[in-house]
């Protein structure tokens, strides 16, 4: 396959442009063109004749078959291609195909190769030291194998990589699959704010601080009733949205009938047949009813 490069000092307007004809040649129909059909298209341009002053770099035709992360993935590449055993690496076959790729990459990019010579010097290090006599240690036990260290960080990585491409097989969000979002409307009732037990007990000692005032000296003996309070109590709430706290007792009754409609509030308030409610804190407390009558 052939491939036209882009023109290196050429506009879009004067790539298509042909080439003057060499002074002194003679004018001879272009043999590309047959039926003025154009042998390729520049810009969306026909172009009926091989432009003549086309540079192609030399790096433009170079293919690489193999991309390594890092020289850890290459010696890691070099050693299952062959079948080695990753535990007893022959070091000088290796070190030789690992040099060879390195020389190939130092010629194009020396930043790049300057991490791969590094591990290169390892290796020969590693090689020279397996040539040297081993030394035992002052306990007198074997020297460790030059390659351990080697074989510890090339266990490591293989590990790590193979764990990294389970996770990339896993499916991904925006790669895989999208998110499905949906929006529901919901109606939702008004919540009124749940009245504080410490205002609630505020307000009654108020109430008994006020029927205090209105203490009478007659002594008398009356039969209270807690239902026919909580009678009275749902009657002074029907027909009224909302009936302050304070309004549903008598205090010029005494405060036996301002218990006992106390009580009878809170049984109502059990029995869900009023709700006790509050705007916001040191708000003043209204009562209405918790149902609809008929």
């Amino acid at each position: 396959m052939s491939v036209l490069p882009r023109p290196a000092e050429a506009g879009p307007e004067a790539a298509h442009e042909l080439p003057p004809a060499p002074a002194g040649a003679d004018a001879a129909p272009s043999p590309q063109v047959v039926d003025q059909v154009a042998v390729a298209r520049l810009y969306g341009e026909p172009l009926f004749r091989m432009p003549q002053d086309l540079y192609i770099p030399p790096d433009a035709l170079e293919v690489f078959l193999e991309a390594f992360e890092g020289p850890l993935d290459l010696l890691l590449y070099l050693i299952r291609k062959q079948n080695f055993n990753i535990l007893d690496i022959p070091l000088a076959s290796v070190t030789r195909q690992y040099l060879d790729y390195v020389d190939q990459i130092r010629r194009h990019n020396l930043e790049l190769a300057s991490e791969y010579l590094l591990m290169a010097a390892m290796l020969i290090e590693i090689k020279s030291r397996m040539l040297l006599p081993p030394k035992k240690t002052a306990d007198g036990a074997e020297p460790e194998d030059p390659r351990a260290e080697l074989v510890r960080r090339l266990v490591e990585y293989e590990q790590i990589k193979l764990g990294a491409a389970q996770l990339d097989a896993l499916p991904q969000l925006g790669r895989d699959f999208l998110r499905a979002q949906v929006h529901i409307e919901q109606s939702l009732a008004p919540r009124w704010p749940e009245v504080n037990a410490d205002d609630l007990r505020q307000a009654w000692r108020e109430i008994l601080q006020r029927a205090k005032l209105n203490q009478h000296h007659t002594i008398s003996r009356e039969q209270l009733s807690v239902r026919e309070h909580m009678s009275i109590v749902l009657r002074r709430l029907q027909g009224r949205r909302f009936v302050e706290f304070e309004e549903l007792f008598d205090t010029t009754r005494g405060v036996p009938v301002l218990v006992v409609t106390f009580i009878a509030m809170l049984e109502l308030s059990k029995e869900r047949l009023l709700e006790v409610t509050q705007a916001e804190a040191f708000a003043p407390i209204y009562v209405r009813l918790a149902y609809t009558p008929t």
